[in-house]
């Protein structure tokens, strides 16, 4: 009952909200500052769009109570959704559990480690169906928004109060990840090797922004960090380069890279720029490879190609997953049947 409840309030808050596309949201000008009115209200906003990859693989979500020191966040849990249909806008979903060590940024309270697991579990299953979140899923997101580095994200304005609460609603289950779009080097970046801004979003870096990008043909730069996860990493076809960001999916650990010289990359096109103007610090974000020694990707993700043993549906077959299978071994599902009694 209380899970009904809880559901039924979950939908009233929705319900009210303001219905924008993320195309919308993401509007900047000429600095490349947010400029949508909700960033000036306490009105939440409601999108759409489809789930481009797992917290788990972009940031430790790991519980860390802390008081202090400042800056520090302890576990952080984010996600991107992008746009289908007409939307062509993506947006990044973030929250942090000790808000109050970012007194600059407006931070009030801290999660204890206990609710912060609370909070994971809310964020990452339906509360109607009990349903885990995946890649290729496609969503409701409702909540308040702040601008940073470049981008209007969905958050709780770095706020516990649980009227800041921003909620994720099941719209279609596995209704499949959007093609990534194909962009060559010439498309984000200048005859300088200058990032491409354009405030109307009609090129450039801000027309990609917060989206699924595929760059074919490309190398590791020479000034790359060493691969390993959350490598700052470079990649260049030959003349210009555009920063890549490694996950920390388990495919991403010392060792794993056994990509060919040249090679295809298929990531979420970022930004995180926190000077004025904010027309820099594009990247690709890639949060896992799956080891298929051409592509850098997670075609696990990007497919929905999950092995029979995958119970979790994690993208792979471990002791988590014989864990599930012992925990409801011989469990009947239907206890209307005449075999449950």
């Amino acid at each position: 009952m209380k899970k009904m409840i809880l559901s039924i309030m979950v939908f009233c808050v929705c319900s009210l909200a303001v219905a924008e596309t993320n195309w919308n949201l993401q509007a900047v000008n000429e600095n490349g500052s947010g400029i949508h009115s909700s960033l000036q209200g306490t009105d939440k906003i409601s999108v759409e769009g489809i789930i481009l990859n797992r917290s788990e693989y972009m940031l430790d979500g790991t519980p860390s109570y802390s008081e202090g020191p400042v800056g520090y966040v302890g576990g952080q849990w984010q996600i991107y959704i992008q746009g289908d249909g007409n939307d062509h806008g993506g947006t990044a979903i973030w929250m942090g559990q000790n808000y109050a060590n970012l007194p600059w940024a407006g931070g009030v309270g801290r999660y204890t480690n206990e609710q912060w697991l609370d909070e994971l579990d809310r964020l990452n299953y339906d509360q109607r169906t009990g349903r885990r979140f995946l890649p290729g899923d496609k969503v409701r997101i409702t909540g308040l928004t702040k601008f940073y580095g470049g981008k209007t994200n969905i958050n709780e304005r770095h706020n516990i109060d649980p009227n800041n609460d921003l909620t994720i609603e099941l719209v279609e289950p596995g209704a499949g990840l959007p093609e990534p779009e194909i962009i060559t080097l010439d498309m984000v970046k200048d005859d300088n090797d200058n990032f491409i801004f354009d405030p109307t979003r009609q090129s450039g870096c801000e027309y990609y922004q917060a989206r699924l990008v595929r760059l074919n043909n490309v190398s590791f730069d020479v000034n790359s960090d060493p691969w390993a996860p959350n490598a700052k990493m470079k990649i260049t076809d030959g003349v210009k380069t555009f920063p890549l960001l490694l996950g920390i999916g388990p495919g991403i650990t010392a060792g794993s890279n056994n990509l060919p010289s040249q090679f295809d990359v298929i990531g979420i096109l970022d930004q995180e720029d926190g000077s004025s103007p904010h027309t820099d610090g594009y990247r690709i974000w890639v949060t896992n490879y799956d080891g298929n020694g051409q592509i850098l990707a997670d075609g696990c993700d990007l497919y929905g190609v999950f092995a029979l043993g995958d119970i979790n549906k994690d993208c792979k077959v471990d002791f988590d997953d014989f864990a599930a299978l012992a925990a409801d071994w011989l469990k009947c599902s239907n206890p209307l049947l005449a075999e449950c009694q």
